[in-house]
């Protein structure tokens, strides 16, 4: 087991990353979701060794790492540029770390052959990298982070430069993969669908520190904050004022909402309302259609007070329309 406790870091006076702790279990994978300059990235390195904390601690298995160089902690690494070799074949650069170790002829090729296998490149050995396309060039670079056998595998936007259908068929590969081996692994990313669809459980990162853990269906329900629930896009987030007990004043009228916190007349709240469609509830937004753009099999109808909901149908522009939803109560 991963384990990262108190993990400080500054970079020229300002705080990067403010007490962060976390476990990373066997066969689990955990992301680390956050936008540009959250601190995610410099989480990861100093995990693999290649940045220093100001304070904090990382072990795994009980051993602390604090004095292991980073290519014996026995980590994989995989970057969003691949950082392959362009002079070194598929096969050269599959084998570069298992080389490294020394290992006999017979064990690089098989562990080659095997990582290739994994992922779907078999018979690709002697190509050159430099001839492959970008979901290929990603594969061999898993295939090396897999072969020496890590204890540890680290992703650092995998698939950033990949379009979307890539992005989503390497994704299930990956998860697949990762659930074979048992492989515990960190997955770093800006984009939640990656995260959602790949993640054991999720780290929100904000300004370095984590405000929101959970699996994904949790988070997702429950998202706790207005940053989490407006960061995630789950629907509209508006103010709202306590006037009475479950009763919260807003612009587009009184809402009633069963909150777990208590709160007295007057208090100032943050509400999610979710923008689709929900029978059997009590609140209502409403709004003039002013734009309507087709996502998917739905209808994004936005409406004139910024409001905006999921329709199965397209409604029309100037149309006034109300939508009863589900709304909740966030910090």
């Amino acid at each position: 087991m991963l384990e990262v406790r108190g993990i400080f870091k500054t970079y020229e006076g300002k705080p990067l990353l403010n007490d962060i702790s976390f476990t990373v279990g066997a066969g689990e994978t955990i992301c680390l979701l956050g936008a540009s300059g959250s601190g995610k990235s410099t989480l990861l390195r100093i995990i693999a060794g290649l940045e220093s904390p100001d304070a904090g601690l990382i072990s795994f298995n009980g051993q602390d790492l604090a004095n292991t160089a980073p290519h014996l902690r026995d980590f994989g690494l995989v970057f969003q540029d691949y950082a392959l070799f362009p002079h070194l074949n598929v096969f050269d650069n599959v084998a570069f770390g298992l080389k490294m170790r020394r290992l006999t002829h017979d064990d690089i090729s098989r562990r080659v052959v095997s990582s290739m296998e994994m992922v779907n490149l078999t018979g690709f050995e002697k190509r050159e990298v430099t001839a492959l396309s970008g979901g290929e060039q990603q594969r061999v670079a898993l295939a090396r982070a897999l072969a020496p056998r890590p204890r540890l595998l680290m992703f650092d936007e995998p698939l950033g430069a990949l379009d979307r259908s890539l992005r989503e068929d390497l994704l299930n590969e990956l998860r697949s993969i990762l659930h074979r081996t048992e492989i515990p692994a960190i997955y770093v990313t800006h984009d939640q669908e990656e995260a959602f669809m790949i993640a054991d459980r999720v780290l929100i990162l904000r300004n370095g520190e984590i405000v929101r853990e959970g699996t994904p269906a949790d988070v997702w329900a429950n998202p706790k904050s207005a940053f989490v629930a407006e960061f995630l896009g789950l629907g509209n987030i508006i103010a709202g004022e306590v006037v009475a007990k479950n009763k919260f004043q807003t612009e587009q009228g009184i809402f009633t909402v069963k909150c777990a916190r208590e709160h007295s007349r007057g208090d100032k709240v943050k509400l999610l309302v979710r923008p689709v469609s929900a029978k059997g509830e009590a609140n209502v937004i409403w709004g003039v259609v002013v734009d309507v753009v087709f996502q998917q099999d739905r209808f994004k109808a936005i409406f004139d007070n910024g409001m905006y909901v999921y329709l199965n149908k397209a409604p029309k522009i100037g149309q006034r329309i109300s939508v009863k939803v589900k709304v909740e109560c966030l910090a």
